[in-house]
């Protein structure tokens, strides 16, 4: 099977890029010849032209269209799975895919499909007002970006997309990655019958699983920013001083971080050190106010057997779980008084915490895996009548 990949890549490398690495990667382990059409912000200079070829090429990318055709005719691909086309890519190239008479899966990582800003988010909680309405004027209105011109630049360029019904039209399956993102497309008209889950993948060995320890302290991995909610956690430190906190994340420039004498400040991390960073901690928080997609950090944590504590919105309530399948705990979102007390029952009970972080394992190896996601691509490639 040959499959073409199409993704404009943001500026920076995201977990957004590792995941469309990582699906390249089991395809041609699986013996697929893969090729790839990428595009990447970086080419956008930080300047008044460098913005308006961002803003223009959104609504309609005459060198993306071009470049997507010649790829299409260059690599003559079974399927094409797309990823993000905005800004240089754009939706109106997703047409030549029609044309080409070749079948179109696009992976859904975020909610740009429906939202402006792809975070259903304003003013650092999760808002979906555009969704209600059905336009997308509130990101004008709210200024979701924080700078009004490209507030307006990126609802337009959604609104463009969904009156040319650019997605819905030239999409042929929409593989979302939780069901909570699968609704919300079905709840903004996309059809229903042409929407499957696939979630993110992290792989390990079932055999060998993780010493489940009690670890030294509570971690939280990730960006310093509001919407990631780490100031939660920070006056979650204030309430339990006996507790030891470590943030690993990179922050805003310029921004000076609280001192406490129970919480640690590490920086960016990755690779070895990462591992090591979750490694050592008895469970991991993620109090992110936004919605967010699939974050990895729960499969990274899972992949250790650390246990999770998330809020209960979004994608998080399904891959937390409850009962007996929960593999960690969910908090009511935004609540620090709920936090703090979750945190400290958790951190007091190591044998949850085990426990917890067993069904973790449990569950990445049997639903998270690289094979289980290539058995359900391949399941939709199938039913796209796309032989393997």
């Amino acid at each position: 099977m040959r499959t073409l990949i199409v993704h404009n890549a943001y500026g920076k490398y995201s977990g957004e890029e590792a995941v469309v690495d990582g699906i390249k990667a089991v395809l041609e382990r699986h013996g697929h010849k893969v090729a790839e059409f990428r595009r990447s912000s970086e080419e956008l200079a930080d300047s008044f032209c460098g913005k308006a070829k961002g803003f223009l090429n959104g609504i309609y990318s005459r060198s993306g269209v071009r470049e997507l055709r010649e790829a299409l005719e260059r690599e003559k691909p079974n399927v094409v799975n797309v990823h993000n086309v905005f800004p240089l890519i754009s939706p109106a190239a997703l047409k030549e895919c029609r044309k080409a008479d070749v079948p179109v899966v696009m992976t859904i990582h975020n909610y740009r499909l429906i939202c402006p800003t792809g975070l259903f988010m304003q003013n650092g909680k999760p808002c979906e007002e555009c969704l209600r309405k059905g336009n997308e004027w509130g990101c004008v209105r709210h200024n979701c970006e924080g700078s009004l011109p490209k507030s307006v630049g990126y609802a337009l360029r959604t609104y463009a997309a969904r009156k040319t019904k650019a997605f819905i039209d030239n999409v042929d399956i929409f593989s979302c990655i939780t069901n909570f993102q699968r609704e919300k497309l079905i709840e903004a008209g996309f059809p229903s019958e042409r929407i499957r889950v696939n979630p993110n993948f992290f792989d390990v060995l079932a055999e060998e699983a993780p010493a489940y320890d009690k670890g030294e302290y509570v971690a939280y991995c990730g960006r310093l920013s509001y919407e990631k909610g780490y100031d939660l956690l920070l006056e979650v430190a204030r309430l339990l001083p006996h507790i030891r906190f470590r943030f690993a994340g990179a922050t805003r420039e310029g921004e000076v971080l609280p001192m406490l004498p129970n919480v640690e400040f590490v920086g960016h991390i990755s690779g070895d050190a990462y591992q090591v960073f979750v490694r050592k901690a008895r469970f991991i928080v993620m109090p992110s106010r936004c919605y967010e997609g699939f974050p990895m950090t729960i499969l990274e944590a899972a992949a250790q057997g650390k246990p999770c504590i998330c809020p209960d919105h979004g994608g998080f309530s399904e891959i937390i779980g409850r009962g007996d399948a929960a593999i960690g705990r969910l908090f009511e979102p935004g609540n620090i008084n709920d936090l703090a007390l979750n945190v400290r029952e958790l951190w007091e009970d190591t044998e949850a915490v085990a426990l917890l972080g067993k069904r973790g394992f449990a569950k990445l190896c049997r639903e998270y895996s690289s094979e289980r996601f290539y058995e359900r691509f391949m399941a939709i490639c199938s039913e796209l009548g796309v032989a393997h």
